[in-house]
């Protein structure tokens, strides 16, 4: 605790040196190498991202006075890349409005809001007021959606004054609002989470908003309320497929929160999709109320909160609490005449690249100690290999005291797993030491995985991102030791191993 206020002193005179950085995370056990995390206090939900003039702008829900939930601001987060991150001051305050929830963000390049001047593009943040008076009054109206905009991009902001730009109708969970452009119809499209269910309202200029349609009352999982949404189109066979994504807490797929998604068609008014089956965009248990960066051209990239709801307030990480996922490039892939969303490491991860190690034709006899053929074992890596779908297999990461995360492919089950039951630290939560499973969407006779490992999380990204999975962990020492696990006489046909630096500036 004695070193708090000095992280904090820095913090606000708006950065933090690269090496005092360094040294802060060096010294705090379970801190992220390679993933974003804030200096201090509590983090969730990732808000209002954005590429503009050659920065990635990452604002999040952020209490600066402790390590648990408490009334909301925006902190704000710069990047050259969306792997190197700079802290900067808090971007947007409560105010006599509410607490100042998720949302989303936009360049505004034509200036239809009107809060563009000469020389000056405005940059609109568009958010959920929610209302600590009115809910301890029970009322049903306690969110409501505004506007902040700003003329330096993105350094200062300034609420719009007519605020809140769409009253509350009387429904109880009424936020995060994903906003776009929509070119066909010269109109911006909100995409709002409306307790169990999505809205969608237009508006010319930002500010004045018709409702359009909803979607979602009897398609998809209902375990929990709605949250977090986002709508975009995704390139397949020369045409547009719309991607629905809608975060849900709880009822994911392995308990807690999780965000499913849905493919489909959308005319500017109706959004309407192709099945109304249950789609998960990431099995694991850790990456939720992901959305996409606005202005990024034919990319599509997303980041998400990297934890649960489940046991978010109890992890045993300080002075911080959660981090956000890698940055992920979304893409489409047909398998059997059905359509999937997939999700890849963005290849700006590269900029943190070490040494990397090639194997080939790896004999597995049971047990295999991939640890001995790594020139620069240091326990946050990127791990890509490919193996034989006709055998159970796995990677396991352990350290000298016997703890273990084991990730691995279940040939039985034709599903990929996450074992953390013997990471080290998982009493904090009754639920938190299991075994995550997901589905094998594809089809080949070859197992191909990308593996991301940091100091306290794993990503899985399997057959080219069509089965993803995230997932926490923390042990009482790092988990140095890489041993690779399979039938014997198993052969790994080739294995790469990248050793990743620290993301500090």
């Amino acid at each position: 605790m004695k070193k708090v206020p000095f992280l904090i002193l820095c913090w606000l005179a708006g950065t933090l040196p690269g090496t005092l950085l360094a040294q802060a995370v060096g010294s705090e056990p379970h801190r992220p190498q390679v993933h974003f995390t804030p200096r201090a206090h509590w983090m969730n939900d990732p808000n209002g991202m954005l590429y503009y003039q050659g920065t990635y702008h990452l604002f999040f829900q952020y209490y600066p006075d402790g390590t648990t939930w408490g009334p909301m601001h925006w902190g704000h987060a710069t990047s050259p890349d969306m792997v190197r991150w700079q802290e900067q001051p808090i971007a947007l305050f409560p105010d006599s409005l509410g607490y100042i929830f998720s949302g989303s963000a936009v360049v505004d390049v034509k200036n239809t809001s009107g809060f563009g001047q000469p020389g000056q593009t405005p940059l609109v943040a568009i958010f959920t007021h929610h209302n600590p008076v009115l809910e301890k009054a029970k009322r049903n109206d306690v969110e409501y959606q505004s506007l902040a905009y700003s003329l330096d991009a993105g350094k200062t902001w300034t609420k719009y004054p007519g605020n809140p730009v769409l009253p509350n109708p009387g429904i109880r969970d009424f936020r995060d609002p994903k906003v776009r452009w929509y070119e066909p119809q010269q109109k911006w499209i909100m995409t709002l989470a409306t307790q169990d269910r999505i809205t969608f309202y237009s508006s010319p200029n930002l500010k004045d908003w018709t409702r359009e349609s909803e979607f979602g009352r009897d398609v998809g999982a209902h375990g929990g309320v709605w949250e977090c949404p986002d709508l975009f189109p995704l390139r397949h066979q020369g045409k547009d497929v719309w991607v629905l994504l809608v975060s849900i807490n709880p009822g994911g797929p392995n308990q807690g929160s999780a965000t499913q998604y849905f493919l489909g068609d959308f005319d500017g008014k109706d959004f309407k999709a192709y099945t109304k089956d249950i789609q998960w965009m990431d099995y694991g248990p850790d990456n939720y109320a992901g959305v996409t960066f606005a202005n990024t051209g034919d990319r599509t990239l997303l980041m998400g909160w990297m934890s649960n709801w489940q046991y978010a307030e109890k992890v045993p990480t300080h002075p911080w609490r959660s981090a956000m996922t890698i940055p992920r490039e979304l893409g489409l892939q047909e398998v059997n005449k059905t359509l999937y969303l997939t999700s890849q490491p963005a290849q700006e991860l590269k900029v943190l690249e070490g040494e990397s190690t090639l194997l080939k034709k790896i004999k597995v006899p049971g047990t295999y100690n991939l640890t001995e053929k790594i020139k620069n074992p240091t326990g946050v890596f990127r791990l890509e290999l490919t193996t034989p779908s006709t055998g159970d297999f796995a990677v396991v990461l352990a350290n000298e005291q016997g703890e273990e995360v084991e990730i691995g492919y279940d040939r039985t089950a034709h599903a990929y797993y996450i074992d953390r039951s013997k990471a080290g630290k998982v009493d904090f939560e009754k639920g938190f030491g299991k075994r995550s499973t997901a589905p094998r969407l594809a089809q080949s006779t070859q197992v191909s995985l990308t593996l991301v490992v940091d100091a306290s999380s794993v990503e899985l990204f399997a057959d080219n991102g069509l089965t993803v999975m995230t997932s926490l962990f923390f042990p009482n020492k790092d988990l140095t030791k890489v041993l690779l696990k399979a039938a014997p006489g198993t052969s790994v046909p080739q294995l790469r191993y990248t050793a990743l630096k620290p993301a500090t500036k």
